[in-house]
């Protein structure tokens, strides 16, 4: 799913040329600070055993406090796109940009 995702949405970068992969630092504090809370969600219901992931699914390759790489790369190849996107959107529809976002 995360290359569907990847996919779906990374070729807006090229395509129209949204920019986002060169301000990677602008992009990383808006994805930061949300997935940070979230890992940690996960870590506690991993540990209390609330929450598992089917290892016949999974690469194999566990982080950081037993959380699979695939779920590292959800919180940020999903976020990215949600970026990309908005920016393709605003990148086609300039008086939207104006309209929601006060640029």
């Amino acid at each position: 799913m995360l290359i569907f995702t990847v996919c779906g949405s990374f070729w807006l970068e090229i395509a129209l040329k949204v920019g986002v992969l060169r301000r990677i630092k602008r992009a990383a504090l808006s994805v930061l600070p949300i997935s940070i809370p979230f890992l940690i969600w996960d870590a506690y219901a991993i540990a209390q055993g609330h929450w598992f992931f089917d290892r016949e699914q999974m690469l194999g390759i566990i982080g950081p406090f037993n959380i699979p790489l695939e779920e590292y790369l959800f919180f940020i190849v999903v976020p990215m796109a949600a970026i990309m996107t908005i920016e393709g959107v605003t990148t086609v529809k300039p008086h939207w940009r104006k309209d929601e976002f006060g640029q």
